[in-house]
C-alpha cells in the first residue's frame, strides 16, 4: 500500500481525463462540494481516486 495514491490532485485529474488544468480544478471543486454536502471532510485541490472513478466511469476501484 506504500505506492498507492488515495488522493488525486487537479493535475492528476487533468492527465487522467486529457482535459485542461482549469477544467480539472473546476471538476475537483464540484466533486468536493458534493462530498462536503454528504458530510465528508475534503481537501482543496484534491479528490479521492475512487470517488472520481465512481462519478466519471460508474464503477468503484478495488485496491490490489
Amino acid at each position: 500500500m506504500a505506492n498507492y495514491q488515495y488522493m488525486m490532485s487537479a493535475d492528476d485529474v487533468a492527465r487522467e481525463l486529457s482535459c485542461s488544468k482549469s477544467y480539472a480544478y473546476k471538476l475537483v471543486k464540484k466533486l468536493n462540494q458534493e462530498l462536503a454536502a454528504q458530510g465528508y471532510i475534503t481537501i482543496a485541490g484534491k479528490i479521492p481516486k475512487t470517488y472520481l472513478a465512481k462519478k466519471m466511469y460508474g464503477y468503484e476501484l478495488l485496491k490490489s
